[in-house]
């Protein structure tokens, strides 16, 4: 086995009284030693990159040792691209930021364009960057290239990377307008009482706390809906936790009770509202309540209500779901949700250093399952179908008033 501790104590040792073609040699000489694995071994020790230890050991096979006496002064060399090219780590941020996948709960970020068109798109705003720097600055903003393939999430849409990119173009243009943009959904149902929970904590050795063996619903406890609001701009968290039936007129419920604790006071001259939904559920695009009762709340606020679903099968990847509901699921790991205000208190605890903020409160009120919305009721909507699928976005804006 490769002492690692041991190359890097060497190397610590010397580092300091050899030039940059001496450290070379070193580092080709201990990898040459150290037999198969070597080089990524000396490369983890010293920080040295493989490629210049490959070059290290092809001067030693060669004999070019001694042969040669220059070496390059002390911060010779080609000046990174990020000095000679300023803002080109910005705008690849831009490029990949409306393609980001991956676990929304995973601190890693994965990109779904490959590194010769993001070289491509680069080139197309000026910048100069061959696939191995775009591959550098991808993994020094955090990210991991990732080929396009279906995954788990289901069958992929013909436009689902075009419908990310109009979500995309919408939250910028809302943004830079100073309208709000919040992201919306349903965070899964949770049993009320001393229930399991998912993770640990820390607790006295030999003492956890006790729950029951079973997931059997407590009659008087019942479950709990936590509908969550996140307005992308103030990276700011509000829950609406309901005690019935996660239908369209929770949801938009929910919505009308942050717009008047929070974002009324936040824009007060906001014109209109962006919301960024998933295709399913309470907030679905076919849900004839979820438009009826958003209709009615474009007529209360006086303001146009632009909503933007999520394509079908991506549900996961809901701004919301990792910027707020991830958190949350952190926060409360391994703690019985055993009462009402142990559930709110557990959610308007949850911070981010970030600078990430949630609110919550308890909607007692008792939502009906299989309210039917009539024909006629739907052609009285105020509602606009963008030109690009309609069906997943669309603008409702305020009725006139009768007479």
């Amino acid at each position: 086995m490769i002492d690692i501790a041991a190359i890097k104590a060497r190397f610590d040792t010397l580092a300091p009284v050899l030039d940059e073609r001496e450290r070379r040699l070193f580092a080709a000489s201990e990898a040459r030693a150290a037999g198969r694995g070597g080089v990524t071994a000396v490369s983890q020790a010293t920080g040295i990159a493989r490629s210049t230890i490959d070059r290290g050991l092809a001067d030693l096979r060669s004999g070019a040792v001694m042969s040669s006496t220059r070496v390059r002064r002390q911060g010779g060399g080609s000046k990174p691209a990020t000095e000679t090219q300023p803002g080109i780590v910005e705008a690849l941020h831009d490029l990949v930021q409306s393609a980001i996948r991956g676990d929304p709960e995973a601190a890693l970020l994965w990109v779904s364009k490959s590194q010769r068109h993001l070289s491509a798109a680069l080139a197309e705003l000026g910048f100069i960057a061959g696939q191995k720097l775009v591959g550098r600055l991808l993994k020094h903003l955090g990210f991991s290239l990732q080929a396009n393939a279906k995954t788990r999430e289901g069958a992929s849409h013909p436009d689902r990377n075009a419908q990310f990119e109009h979500i995309n173009a919408e939250v910028k243009a809302f943004q830079v307008a100073g309208d709000p943009v919040i992201s919306v959904d349903t965070k899964k149902k949770e049993l009320v009482g001393d229930f399991k929970n998912g993770g640990r904590e820390l607790r006295p050795k030999g003492q956890p706390e006790p729950v029951r063996v079973h997931d059997f619903i407590i009659p008087e406890l019942g479950k709990v809906a936590p509908y969550g609001v996140y307005d992308v701009a103030a990276n700011d968290g509000w829950v609406n936790l309901g005690i019935s039936h996660d239908t369209g007129a929770f949801a938009v419920a929910s919505i009308r009770r942050w717009w008047h604790l929070i974002g009324a006071a936040r824009y007060p001259t906001a014109k209109r509202l962006l919301i960024n939904a998933d295709c399913g559920g309470s907030n679905g695009n076919r849900l004839r309540l979820w438009k009826r009762e958003l209709q009615v709340l474009a007529d209360e606020l006086g303001i146009a209500i632009t909503v933007s679903h999520l394509p079908p099968g991506t549900s996961k990847w809901n701004c919301i779901e990792h910027k707020l509901f991830a958190f949350i699921t952190m926060n409360w790991r391994a703690k019985p949700l055993v009462s009402y205000l142990v559930i709110i208190n557990l959610i308007a605890s949850t911070t981010t250093q970030s600078g990430l903020t949630v609110g919550c409160q308890l909607d007692q009120t008792v939502y009906e399952k299989g309210i039917k919305v009539s024909n006629a009721e739907m052609a009285s909507l105020n509602i606009t179908p963008a030109a690009f699928h309609g069906e997943w976005n669309y603008t409702i804006a305020p009725r006139p008033p009768d007479g």
